[in-house]
């Protein structure tokens, strides 16, 4: 059995993948909270202007070297990992990308880890690993059947995960987010201008006229208004739970998966309808057909993660939620 060293409190947190949307605010949320944060990102996908507590060290995870040497000069407690590629429709295209960075490159991370005998580790998982809900909410007893290689490499690492806690002791989180949305209410970080992938960032981008219109996929599903109804989590939100993930291993707790979510669906007209009546913008619409592969409705049941962590989502409203992006990208344009 794997034996780690014994440490009283978790003080010190190692970010992979900090410079990016979840991780800089899970950063920002450590910080306030009186945690001391190290941040290795290789910046492919974030920015070091997001780092703004902490130590910054630019770095990749293939590089076993680097992470050595990240291990060895620094004192930390546990790891926390989001640091994965996430384009669903890219890792149908470029599968061997999403396998080499989200899973070998992950096991990399663990393996150094257990070198140096740190053995807690918090995963950002995804709702990619259910698939299509086969009923909602979803809970975490929902069957696995992601429908895309993004999904399975994160199946693959919780299963990982859970292999190795049962033959070394080692201690892990997984969260199963489902969609990550909304900007820090102090306005100091959020999702930058042409990451997004999502609807709401989309959405925005119609907004400020980066994009000429915003697409609904579909107006004849079986929902109150004909269109997809989905579980929209705030980051912030988001950063809390992880919060809660250290204290889980400091009351003793060593391995579970939970899922993340708001437990309300809204609708992509709600979504678009709400941003209009925000912002004041009445941006481009165009309705046309289903994609393939989409789900009706995919809502979260975070019931565990309140029972067994005590969190609980503060962004329930999507105008709430909706206005934290729309200070964001005012702020951006000062």
């Amino acid at each position: 059995m794997f034996q780690a060293m014994d440490r009283k409190k978790i003080r010190n947190i190692l970010i992979v993948g900090g410079a990016g949307y979840i991780g800089s605010h899970v950063n920002k949320e450590l910080s306030r909270n009186g945690y001391k944060t190290i941040v290795l990102d290789n910046l492919s996908t974030g920015s070091e202007d997001s780092v703004k507590w902490g130590k910054f060290i630019k770095g990749d995870l293939g590089d076993t070297d680097v992470l050595d040497n990240v291990f060895k000069n620094h004192l930390i407690d546990a790891v926390m990992h989001f640091a994965a590629y996430k384009a669903v429709a890219e890792s149908m295209i470029d599968p061997r990308k999403y396998y080499q960075n989200n899973v070998i490159n992950t096991i990399n991370l663990l393996n150094v880890m257990m070198r140096h005998k740190i053995d807690k580790f918090v995963f950002s998982s995804s709702a990619a690993t259910y698939g299509d809900a086969r009923y909602n909410p979803v809970d975490e007893l929902h069957p696995q059947l992601p429908m895309n290689p993004y999904g399975r490499t994160k199946l693959m690492i919780e299963q990982v995960l859970m292999d190795y806690y049962h033959a070394y002791g080692f201690k892990s989180v997984s969260f199963r987010y489902f969609n990550a949305v909304g900007a820090d209410r102090d306005s100091e970080i959020g999702e930058r201008s042409g990451a997004g992938l999502n609807l709401i960032p989309l959405v925005f981008d119609a907004v400020f006229g980066r994009k000429n219109s915003i697409s609904i996929f579909g107006t004849n599903y079986s929902t109150p208004d004909g269109t997809c109804v989905r579980d929209y989590i705030h980051v912030s939100d988001l950063a809390m739970a992880h919060i809660k993930a250290l204290s889980f291993f400091d009351s003793g707790g060593e391995y579970d998966v939970f899922n993340l979510g708001n437990g309300k669906g809204f609708s992509v007209r709600e979504v678009i309808d709400t941003t209009k009546k925000i912002t004041g913008v009445d941006f481009n619409v165009i309705e046309t057909d289903r994609r393939a592969g989409d789900s009706e409705i995919v809502v979260a049941d975070s019931s565990r993660a309140q029972k067994v962590l005590g969190w609980s989502p503060e962004y329930t409203d999507l105008r709430k939620i909706i206005e934290t992006v729309w200070k964001w990208e005012n702020k951006k344009k000062i």
